[in-house]
Order: C-alpha cells, then structure tokens, then sequence
C-alpha cells in the first residue's frame, strides 16, 4: 500500500513487538503491535493497540480517536509486511477486540483488497472451526493471513 505510516521499532528484546506513536488531534499515544505465538506451531495472533503509560502493557480496549485511523492501520500493515519477511510462512490471526473493530478492519480489507491480495492470502474466520477465503462486506469473526510465497527466478 502506498500510504502514510508511522516510523515503527522493533523491540530488541522481543522481536515479534513494534512500537510508535500516533500523532494527531488528541496528542501523541504511543501504540504496540505484538505477533504472539499461539501455541499451534507457525500460527501467530497480531494484537494491537496503546501502550498503557503505567504498566507499559498493550491495551486493546482503548480508544484514542486520534484523528489518523487510516494511518494507524496503514502501520499495522506494515508491521505485518516486516513481521512476515522474516517468518515468512506463518499465519497471522487478526481480530478486533469487539465487533465494532473486527468490522473496522474487514471495511479496511476490502478497500485495499486488490493490492492486499498481490501479497497476501486473506481468510474470512467462520466459526472456531471453519475459515474461508476473505469475501468483501461478509461479516467474519475474524481473520487470518498468510504472506504469498515470494520465488526467486535467479
């Protein structure tokens, strides 16, 4: 996507953590993107949200209304692209924290559909046990995406 994002760091001491702040009417609200392992080999859960300033621990709960929501998002996307360059076969499961953001992020999905799909295999989660490959405006659970296997013709 060529959108405005934020400069994000990646945590040394973890390297599955991006950080950076978001800039915008309410001040700036530093933000966390987390990929945690789920216990099921190769399958990791992308968390996101604001840094809580005393316990410095991601609250997904938040809402900062910072004015710069598309920009926000555009920097999870790329945390994802810099995430999935090094663990370039895992599968990211993504979901909001409540519907209201679950459905956020499947408009986000289907604005930017066709350019997603030139790198990615989206999904659509179903139910706990089924997923289908991501249709536009179809309410989902949540998601899962896996970086398309880039070959070399050298």
């Amino acid at each position: 996507m060529n959108l405005p994002t934020y400069d994000v760091k990646l945590k040394n001491e973890d390297p599955y953590t991006f950080d950076f702040i978001s800039e915008g009417k309410n001040g700036n609200i530093q933000k966390v993107i987390m990929f945690q392992e789920t216990g099921i080999e190769g399958v990791f859960n992308l968390g996101f949200g604001d840094k809580d300033p005393e316990t410095g621990y991601l609250d997904d709960m938040s809402i900062s209304d910072n004015g710069d929501t598309e920009k926000v998002l555009a920097t999870v996307v790329m945390a994802v692209y810099l995430f999935t360059d090094e663990n370039p076969s895992a599968y990211i499961l993504a979901k909001g924290s409540t519907p209201a953001r679950t459905r956020l992020y499947r408009r986000s999905i289907t604005k930017y559909l066709e350019q997603a799909e030139m790198d990615f295999n989206i999904y659509g989660i179903v139910s706990p046990t089924e997923s289908e490959f991501f249709i536009p405006n179809k309410e989902y659970e949540g998601f899962v995406i896996q970086r398309k296997k880039l070959y070399n013709n050298d």
